[in-house]
C-alpha cells in the first residue's frame, strides 16, 4: 500500500483531528504576537518564516501532538520548504509522527463581490502541486470568504473551489475546499444552507469515484452538515474556529457529529514564547484533548 493509500485510509477510519498551522506572510504577525513574539524579533520576512517555524516546530516536536489525536496537519509552502530536526517537514510529519501533511495553496482573498470573496488568481498553482508531491504532501487547502446570504456569491465561491479542486485531485493530491461563513455574516444561518446546497450541486457533477474534503464554519444548526459527513464523495467534514474562542468553538464542535476540528488560532491559544518546555508541552497536552474529545463526540 502506497503512503497515499495509507494516509488516506488513515484519515477515513481513524478519530483525531487536524492542526492548521498554515498562517502565511499576511497572517504571521498576528499569530507571532499572540504567541509572545513581537515585530521588532525580526526586520525581513525571512527572519519573520524563520519566527514562526521555530514556534511551528515546537509545537510539531512536543510530545503532546501525536498521530493518535492529530491526524493531520496544514502547512504553508515555507514550512514545506523547511526542515524539522533534519527532516523535510512533510516527511517528519508523516514517518515521525504519523501526522498527515496537507500544504495552504491558496494566494490570498480577492475583494469583496456580491458579499463574497472569492481566492485570487494561483498562475503558479501546476508547479506547486507538482512540488507538493515531490515533497510527499498527501493535500491541499484553499479558502474563500462567504459574507453575506447572496445566493449567486456563494455560488460563485463553491464553483471556484471544486473547479480548483478537481485540478488538485488530477494531480494526485486530495483537496480540501474551505468556503468559509465569515462567524458575523449577519444571516450566518441562511448563508449556510445557501452554502451547503451550492456544495450539494458541485458535488453532484464530480466524476464517480472522486473524493474531497470540506473544511467549513461551525453552524449555528446542531447536526447541520450531516448528510456531508455521510456522503460518499467526502472523505472528511473538518472545521475553523473561525474567530470563535477555544472554549465557543468546542462547545459548537461537539454539537455537530462527524465533524473534526481544524484548528489554527484556537489550538495555539495560550501557548507563549516565554513558556518552558514543561510550561508548553503541559498547555498543548491539554489543548489537545479538549479539541480531540470534542471531535469525536
Amino acid at each position: 500500500m502506497s503512503d497515499f493509500d495509507r494516509q488516506f485510509e488513515k484519515i477515513k477510519t481513524r478519530n483525531g483531528f487536524i492542526a492548521a498551522l498554515d498562517q502565511s506572510g499576511g497572517s504571521t504577525p498576528k499569530a507571532l504576537k499572540l504567541y509572545g513574539v513581537n515585530s521588532d524579533a525580526w526586520s525581513n520576512d525571512d527572519e519573520m518564516f524563520a519566527v514562526v517555524h521555530r514556534m511551528r516546530s515546537r509545537i510539531v516536536t512536543s510530545p503532546a501532538f501525536d498521530g493518535d489525536r492529530v491526524f493531520g496537519a496544514i502547512l504553508f509552502e515555507n514550512t514545506m520548504d523547511r526542515d524539522i530536526e533534519g527532516r523535510p517537514s512533510a516527511d517528519y510529519l508523516w514517518n515521525v509522527k504519523q501526522v498527515v501533511p496537507f500544504l495552504k495553496v491558496d494566494k490570498g482573498l480577492a475583494a469583496e463581490q456580491d458579499g463574497a470573496q472569492l481566492m485570487k488568481p494561483m498562475p503558479g498553482l501546476d508547479a506547486l502541486l507538482e512540488k507538493a508531491k515531490a515533497k510527499r504532501i498527501f493535500g491541499t487547502k484553499m479558502r474563500s470568504v462567504v459574507k453575506q446570504a447572496s445566493a449567486s456569491g456563494v455560488e460563485a465561491v463553491a464553483r471556484q473551489q471544486f473547479a480548483i479542486g478537481r485540478r488538485i485531485a488530477a494531480a494526485g493530491l486530495m483537496p480540501i475546499i474551505e468556503p468559509e461563513v465569515d462567524i458575523h455574516c449577519p444571516h450566518k444561518a441562511a448563508a449556510e444552507r445557501l452554502l451547503k446546497a451550492a456544495i450539494r450541486a458541485e458535488l453532484d457533477r464530480l466524476a464517480a469515484g472522486q473524493s474531497i474534503m470540506l473544511k467549513l464554519t461551525l453552524p449555528e444548526e446542531d447536526g447541520f452538515y450531516t448528510d456531508l459527513v455521510e456522503h460518499d464523495k467526502v472523505l472528511k467534514v473538518v472545521a475553523l474556529s473561525g474567530g470563535y474562542s477555544r472554549e465557543e468553538a468546542n462547545r459548537r464542535l461537539a454539537r455537530n457529529p462527524g465533524v473534526v476540528a481544524s484548528f489554527s488560532r484556537a489550538l495555539a491559544e495560550g501557548l507563549s514564547a516565554g513558556q518552558s518546555d514543561d510550561e508548553f508541552n503541559a498547555m498543548l497536552e491539554r489543548t489537545i484533548a479538549v479539541i480531540y474529545a470534542a471531535s469525536i463526540s
